[in-house]
């Protein structure tokens, strides 16, 4: 066997009435991912679907919930000055983080607590 890829990172969000709405306000409209339907044999398991180029993000549903506050995705940008404004004129908290040698990168949380990682390499 070899693994050739990485096809997809499966994060958690509660299962609230409001959950689907805030998932897409942060991962649709602050991080410009393109929801996508699931396939319907998954449709009724809850949860969305994002991506953009070849990065697949998937959000289940967890009962109970318990966001993950130290493992976490690292999403590459391209301009991370940029981004960290625009996360931050949205009311999201921007963590700067200089201790990767070759890479700028903050960290912040989605609205269910979830760490992500952003980083632009240098």
């Amino acid at each position: 066997m070899k693994i050739t890829a990485l096809d997809h990172v499966q994060r958690a969000m509660p299962d609230t009435a409001d959950a689907p709405a805030r998932a897409r306000r942060f991962h649709g409209r602050l991080l410009g991912l393109s929801e996508v339907q699931k396939p319907a044999a998954l449709a009724g398991r809850g949860g969305l679907w994002f991506e953009t180029g070849a990065l697949r993000l998937h959000l289940g549903v967890e009962t109970p919930f318990r966001p993950m506050r130290k493992a976490h995705p690292g999403l590459q940008v391209d301009d991370l000055d940029r981004a960290g404004c625009h996360l931050d004129d949205h009311g999201v908290k921007v963590t700067p983080d200089c201790d990767l040698p070759g890479s700028w990168r903050v960290h912040v949380f989605d609205p269910f607590g979830n760490r992500i990682e952003l980083l632009q390499r240098h």
